[in-house]
C-alpha cells in the first residue's frame, strides 16, 4: 500500500515534515499548507523550492489539498464573485499540481444543508429545496476544468459540507457523469459524524473505482452533543474497522495513496507527540506487513 501523510499535520515547515517522513518511512507527501501559505498561493520561486525539497528527499506528491469551494452556500451561483474566486484558486492549484506532478487536486463542497431528499411529506416540509441541485451546478465548472486540463479532482467527504458521506460523494460524481475526472477523497472519520458506517456500508458504495485518495484518523463523535474527540489510532470508533478496510483495499487492488491525517494531540502533549503515537499503528494496519 502507498502510505503518506498530510505534511502540515507534522509541521508547516516542509523541511521538518520531510525529515520526519524519512525517519518513519512514509513516501507520499500530501500538501495543504506549506509555510504560511495554502497551496495555490505560492510563487513560482516557492514552488520550485518545494519541488527541490521533495526531490531531495525522494518524496512523491499524492494530492494538493486546498479548501476549494469550502465556505460557499446554496445561495451561491456559478460565476458569482465567491465562486469565481474559488475557480481562480483551483486553476492555480492545478498549475502547481502539474509542476509537482501531483495526480490529484482536492476540492470540497458548499456548506451543509441537513435534509436534501425526502418523501411522504418530508419533501414539502423538511427538505432544503434546491440545495443539492445548486451544489451540483457549482461543482460542474470544476469538473469541466479538470477535463480540459487532464487532471483528476478528489472531492472530500467532509464535516459541515454537502458531501459528507460516500453516498453523497458518489451521487455527485454520478450526476455529473464525472467518474474519470472526479474521485472520492474518502475520510471515514469525517463520515462518522453523519453516522455512515465505514465498513462495509461506506466502502461498498465507492469500491468500484470511485476512491481516489484516503485520509485516516481515529476519533469518537457525539453528534447530539455536537462534540468530537480525536483518538489515538485504534482507540476510537473506527478502531475495529481499520483492519477490515485495509484488507478490502488490498483485496480489491486499490492503488491510490492512504494519508495519515495527523490531528491527534494527547493531553499535555503536542501534535508531534500525537503523530509519533499514531504513525506505527497506521503503518501496521495499512502497510504491507
Amino acid at each position: 500500500m502507498k502510505l503518506g501523510v498530510i505534511c502540515d499535520g507534522i509541521s508547516r515547515d516542509l523541511s521538518v515534515a520531510l525529515a520526519v517522513m524519512d525517519e518513519c518511512e512514509l513516501n507520499f507527501a500530501e500538501l495543504q499548507f506549506v509555510g504560511d501559505k495554502e497551496v495555490g498561493d505560492h510563487s513560482r520561486e516557492e514552488i520550485a523550492s518545494i519541488k527541490s525539497m521533495l526531490d531531495g528527499h525522494g518524496k512523491l506528491v499524492s494530492c494538493l489539498s486546498r479548501h476549494i469551494f469550502n465556505g460557499l452556500t446554496a445561495t451561491n451561483t456559478p460565476g458569482d464573485d465567491l465562486h469565481t474566486q474559488h475557480m481562480d484558486s483551483l486553476k492555480r492549484v492545478i498549475d502547481m499540481a502539474k509542476e509537482l506532478k501531483s495526480p490529484l487536486v482536492r476540492i470540497m463542497t458548499p456548506k451543509k444543508e441537513q435534509i436534501l431528499w425526502g418523501r411522504n411529506g418530508a419533501e414539502q416540509w423538511n427538505v432544503a429545496k434546491g440545495a443539492w441541485d445548486a451544489t451540483v451546478a457549482l461543482i460542474a465548472p470544476a469538473v469541466d476544468l479538470a477535463r480540459s486540463e487532464n487532471i483528476t479532482l478528489a472531492v472530500e467527504t467532509g464535516n459541515g459540507i454537502m458531501v459528507n458521506s460516500n453516498y453523497t460523494a458518489r451521487r455527485l460524481i454520478d450526476e455529473l457523469d464525472a467518474k474519470s475526472h472526479l474521485k472520492v477523497l474518502w475520510d471515514p472519520g469525517n463520515n462518522c459524524w453523519c453516522h455512515e458506517l465505514a465498513y462495509p456500508d461506506g466502502y461498498e458504495i465507492v469500491q468500484d473505482g470511485y476512491i481516489g485518495h484516503i485520509h485516516i484518523k481515529d476519533l469518537q463523535v457525539n453528534t447530539p452533543h455536537a462534540t468530537l474527540e480525536i483518538k489515538p489510532m485504534g482507540e476510537g470508533q473506527l478502531g475495529d474497522l481499520f483492519a477490515p478496510i485495509s484488507n478490502a483495499l488490498k483485496r480489491d487492488g486499490y492503488d491510490g495513496v492512504i494519508s495519515l491525517e495527523s490531528v491527534y494531540r494527547p493531553e499535555n502533549g503536542t501534535f508531534m507527540d500525537g503523530f509519533y503515537e499514531c504513525v506505527e499503528p497506521f503503518k501496521s494496519l495499512f502497510g504491507n506487513r
